[in-house]
């Protein structure tokens, strides 16, 4: 079956707790046009009992470009429903997280965790397929395996911009790491393959090294030849600080594309390869809490402010500017801090 994955080279963007939410994805999209955008992850057991505010992560714009709802844990039953959530919200795929390395996901085995635990982590991969497959033959959502906010906060996001969706087979990637506590890669990610997700993302370090020392590319590239020996797409992840150097990496490695993070702070231009002027990012920056205020109303706004002091940098006044900004409480407030300096 032909898909988005078919594409030559991806460069696309991704996936960051935190960071990478509905609003953050549109101006990334408007601006940036990457070849896929991908949610922040969501909790599959915490379907069944949490309340809409879960959902915020999975608020996304209409697009042509390619979507991916990101999904964790490590309930099996909590996955399949989790995987048919992901589908009737309009998702172009399922990618399921097995890399965060944060103590309060890999501590009970989820993320990273996973890695410590590869029958499981391929027993995970099979069960979102077999969700999307019964998703492409009608297969809906056990509404009493899901909380009633939630259900009716997903049947509300469904008819008001996916009313008449068509059900396809959503093809299922994993977005990992090198190893727990030592590398790990080729073990690893042979161990994925036997499940045949259709792509892998390997963020170049360990959980034990967090975000700390450099990506270690040479084990992507590792990773790269055991994947394609089983027909599997292979991105790298880590430290990419520009297109340019995104495409020497995918020719260096041999890599079927690249995910971009922390390059794209305040940065959506990062995959044009383009340079924009101080007053094109500020206008953005507004245009980006404005977006905010639209998809997210009742978001929290002050988490808006780290994206500002990314995009308000390298302008007279610039640490003015920016101290002010963390003090702001609103779209209003920050579209009159900045109007003096456009």
């Amino acid at each position: 079956m032909k898909s988005f994955w078919d594409k030559k080279i991806i460069i696309g963007q991704s996936p960051m707790d935190g960071v990478s939410d509905g609003p953050y994805r549109f101006i990334m999209d408007k601006y940036g046009m990457p070849d896929l955008l991908v949610t922040e992850f969501v909790p599959v057991e915490a379907f069944r009992y949490a309340s809409e505010k879960l959902m915020d992560a999975f608020v996304h714009h209409v697009t042509d470009t390619p979507t991916l709802g990101q999904i964790y844990g490590t309930d099996l039953d909590a996955y399949y429903q989790g995987t048919l959530i992901v589908g009737s919200l309009g998702f172009d795929g399922v990618d399921i997280n097995m890399g965060c390395p944060d103590k309060s996901v890999s501590g009970r085995g989820a993320g990273a965790g996973l890695i410590r635990t590869p029958e499981l982590a391929v027993e995970i991969i099979k069960t979102v397929k077999r969700a999307t497959q019964d998703w492409s033959n009608g297969k809906d959502m056990d509404q009493s395996l899901i909380s009633k906010p939630i259900f009716a906060w997903i049947q509300n996001f469904k008819d008001e911009f996916y009313p008449n969706l068509s059900r396809k087979i959503l093809p299922v990637s994993v977005k990992t790491r090198m190893g727990f506590d030592e590398i790990v890669t080729g073990e690893w990610i042979k161990n994925l393959c036997s499940a045949n997700p259709v792509a892998i993302t390997l963020h170049g370090r360990t959980l034990k090294q967090m975000y700390t020392g450099q990506a270690n590319w040479e084990e992507i590239g590792i990773a790269g030849k055991v994947a394609h020996d089983f027909g599997i797409k292979i991105l790298g992840n880590g430290d990419i600080k520009s297109l340019a150097d995104a495409k020497d990496k995918i020719e260096k490695y041999k890599l079927d594309g690249v995910l971009i993070g922390r390059a794209s702070f305040g940065n959506p231009w990062v995959y044009q390869g383009r340079e924009v002027d101080i007053k094109t990012k500020l206008l953005t920056a507004i245009e980006h809490c404005e977006v905010f205020s639209h998809m997210l109303p009742h978001g929290y706004f002050p988490s808006m402010r780290k994206h500002l002091l990314w995009y308000c940098k390298g302008f007279a006044h610039a640490n003015k500017v920016r101290a002010t900004l963390m003090q702001s409480k609103d779209f209003a407030e920050v579209r009159e801090i900045l109007s003096e300096y456009i």
